[in-house]
């Protein structure tokens, strides 16, 4: 029996790195080739079962069961996470262990997408049975459409047959793409129907800097009397005391409505430095018109804006007035920078 050669770890490997990356560059292109192939068959003949499938989903009282087996079934366990932290209910069953009881886990009320690429995958065999028992709908991603798994689906997705980027045409690698692809395009298409906000997303992500960003200028806001704030007319001398109290770097300035007229920042001091500096009036070293945002700005946009105006601070105002402060430190503190 021949068995195959491994590289020995004392041995080193001698193709020239030009040739990793031609390797690459032409994976990368047989690739891109295969999604174009996809996206002209969704404008095309997938585009009526695709549909099916959405409708299918969004009607289901259900969850959706994703099945599969190797690469597929790799595939289909991030498909399931997917749709799960984009508000369609989903899990992975592992199409083995369907048939040694987790068949258990599927309901009349759910809809099975099975996963597999030449659609004759064996151990799916129980999974399909089950389905067709208790009239569950199947939906199938797979390449063959008259294989056994598309010939015994409800719906089949199929996908276009593509060239693999294996020099051996092996190793699954732009198939797996194509299943990956298709599963994301299900994934947003349901997001949109179910009109999937920010806010729901951070329901099923509360943790980690996603979930930091994905909160609102009033979650991590100072307020109250924290506020580094002086009236037009103020002196500078009293100012400078006010921005060191503070700690923000920055003082904000308003009128006699309370309206927030310009900001004064440690760059300001350095710019407007002179003999009579302490006895000169805020309005006369304040930048006008200062960035501004509301107390509902997601937390990623308010450090997309920090970052855009190299600035550190930005106050939150309610009807120009300002109600809070919000600090690069801040965001840092929560995770999200």
């Amino acid at each position: 029996m021949h068995m195959p050669s491994f590289q020995k770890h004392d041995e080193r490997i001698v193709t020239p790195s030009a040739d990793w990356l031609v390797s690459a560059e032409r994976t990368l292109a047989t690739e891109i080739e295969s999604l174009k192939t996809l996206r002209a068959a969704l404008g095309n003949g997938l585009s009526a079962p695709f549909t099916k499938a959405i409708e299918t989903i969004a009607q289901s009282t259900g969850r959706v069961i994703i099945s599969g087996i190797g690469k597929s079934g790799i595939i289909g366990t991030k498909i399931a996470a997917t749709l799960a932290s984009t508000g369609t209910p989903a899990f992975f069953v592992h199409a083995s262990e369907a048939s040694h009881g987790d068949l258990g886990m599927i309901t009349e009320e759910d809809v099975v997408v099975a996963i597999s690429w030449s659609g004759e995958t064996q151990e799916l065999a129980s999974l399909i049975a089950f389905t067709r028992r208790f009239r569950v709908p199947l939906i199938s991603i797979t390449s063959k459409k008259d294989s056994t798994l598309g010939a015994a689906s409800d719906i089949v997705l199929a996908l276009p047959r593509v060239e693999e980027a294996c020099p051996h045409g092996l190793a699954p690698t732009s198939s797996t793409l194509l299943q990956l692809a298709i599963g994301d395009a299900l994934a947003i298409a349901l997001l949109e129907a179910r009109g999937f906000t920010a806010q729901d997303f951070k329901v099923y992500h509360p943790g980690g800097r996603l979930g930091a960003s994905l909160q609102h200028a009033r979650d991590i806001m100072h307020t109250g009397d924290s506020l580094p704030l002086a009236r037009m007319g103020t002196s500078m001398r009293e100012a400078i005391v006010l921005m060191t109290q503070k700690g923000f770097g920055v003082l904000g300035i308003t009128n006699e409505l309370g309206q927030i007229k310009g900001v004064i920042t440690d760059g300001d001091l350095r710019r407007h430095i002179s003999s009579d500096f302490l006895d000169r009036n805020v309005e006369d070293i304040m930048t006008e018109n200062p960035k501004t945002i509301s107390a509902d700005l997601l937390v990623a946009s308010a450090l997309e804006m920090i970052n855009s105006l190299s600035i550190t601070s930005l106050f939150v105002v309610e009807d120009s007035r300002p109600v809070g402060i919000v600090h690069l430190h801040d965001l840092l503190r929560v995770g999200a920078a």
